[in-house]
């Protein structure tokens, strides 16, 4: 348990000193442009909040480090300007996928939405407006370097001889891994659960059109712990940050005008819009949650072993099924096979699957799949899942026969490095590079200040 632990710990220390950072950057009246790349700027504050996250995550405080993690952000702007004159973006949608996906990994982590909220004290929401412009740059940065290396390919032969480079002494020490596929089926709510809550929230709206208080109702009765402790406010929000049915009432409503129910993936609500500034509006909401019954989950668990049974006899694959009939977004496009979110692969170590998960596949057979099992989705609620471990590996020295994957990536991440690096040095000598003078004793910069 205690590699799990360190782990939250890990990204609780890095999200929690990047959103103080950038709290902090809205507050302070002065920053110091520090460099100036083409049309981007880099801010003292940029450095510093890396720097923090650095040590954070246990490095040692040097001068080397901050002009180390400077060079990188120049890097990064390069890439960022190089976009916008190439006409190169990433879809907003491409964004809050993201922004979603990266969600639901920090509440898996910490055990629920309403513990994350908890944790930082603000909304789900406020956390994603406060990473949308990092993650907005990062995906930029991925699609120029996508760009670039587009035609870069790495051939068998190119990964034997590189496999071959490598001194016998100093291949590299494979721990176990595994690919765990799932299917997850979330039990459905019955109609008569659904109308009796749906009626609960009608009362309430009655009342409050009668000119009772909508913030006392919501902070009597609206299940969403983020906001009821504030009256329902949500705070201001733009476009893009709701789920669409929310938005698509919230921003017809007029300043105090109570809307109709509403159905979204959380549950019911009823809202009120508080005022509207320009593009931006805040609302209050109430949210009542339908509640799964027990007939509901003996209905999911046999839904779920009548798909088992019909892998096992051949009639679907494990891949279709999960595509068909597995509710989880994360893994249903993929086979269901599960990823491995710091390396962006299928392939787990022990150490990064849930605990309770991997006491249960530990001694699951390659390639049988489990009974139905119990799990806690990201918003807390019960599910139920069938698994499979697809491929099961011991730790071993790296050889091409069991790791040719892992060999032909790292051969193609050095010949991507090598196009890389000559694009990097074709560009920084037709773009403005301006770095101030304080930063002259950085040898990580030079690069960037000759040639030009």
């Amino acid at each position: 348990m205690t590699c799990r632990r360190t782990g939250i710990a890990a990204w609780l220390i890095l999200l929690t000193v990047f959103l103080h950072s950038t709290l902090s950057r809205a507050q302070t009246l002065i920053d110091q442009v520090v460099a100036t790349v083409g049309n981007q700027i880099i801010l003292r504050s940029d450095i510093e909040k890396q720097y923090m996250q650095y040590l954070a995550q246990g490095g040692e405080a040097a001068e080397e480090a901050r002009c180390g993690i400077f060079d990188q952000l120049i890097l990064s702007k390069l890439m960022v300007n190089q976009a916008a004159i190439d006409s190169v973006d990433v879809p907003e949608a491409q964004v809050e996928s993201e922004l979603d996906r990266r969600m639901r990994f920090y509440v898996r982590q910490i055990g629920s939405e309403q513990k994350l909220e908890e944790y930082f004290k603000t909304t789900i929401r406020q956390l994603k407006v406060e990473l949308r412009d990092m993650i907005r740059d990062q995906l930029l940065v991925q699609t120029m370097q996508g760009k670039i290396t587009k035609d870069v390919t790495a051939t068998p032969n190119d990964v034997r001889e590189y496999f071959n480079s490598i001194p016998p002494d100093s291949l590299p020490y494979i721990d176990a891994e595994l690919e765990v596929a799932q299917i997850v089926r979330r039990p459905p709510v019955s109609d008569a659960e659904r109308k009796a809550v749906r009626s609960r929230l009608e009362e309430f709206r009655k009342k409050i059109l009668a000119g009772e208080d909508f913030a006392v109702y919501a902070a009597l009765y609206s299940q969403d712990p983020g906001s009821a402790k504030k009256g329902g406010e949500l705070g201001f929000f733009e476009r893009g940050t709701m789920v669409p049915e929310f938005e698509a009432t919230a921003f017809n409503l007029k300043p105090g005008e109570i809307s109709p129910i509403i159905e979204t993936k959380f549950g019911f609500h009823v809202l009120q819009l508080v005022e509207r500034r320009g593009d931006q509006i805040n609302v209050r909401h109430i949210l009542l949650v339908p509640k799964t019954g027990d007939d509901d989950l003996i209905k999911c668990v046999n839904t779920l072993d009548s798909i088992r049974q019909q892998i096992n006899k051949g009639s679907i694959t494990f891949e279709d099924a999960a595509l068909k009939f597995s509710d989880d977004e994360d893994t249903r496009n993929n086979g269901g096979l599960m990823i491995n979110p710091e390396t962006n692969t299928t392939r787990l170590s022990p150490d990064k699957i849930d605990r309770l998960l991997f006491f249960q596949v530990d001694t699951l057979p390659t390639g049988r799949i489990s009974p139905p099992l119990m799990m806690n989705n990201a918003d807390g609620k019960t599910a139920y899942r069938i698994v499979m471990v697809k491929t099961r590996t011991k730790p071993h020295q790296a050889n091409l026969r069991d790791d040719y994957q892992k060999i032909q990536e790292v051969a193609l991440s050095e010949k991507q490095a090598k196009v890389l690096s000559d694009w990097v040095d074709k560009k920084r000598k037709s773009t403005y590079i301006n770095i101030n003078p304080e930063f002259s004793s950085c040898q990580e910069l030079q690069h960037w200040q000759t040639g030009q």
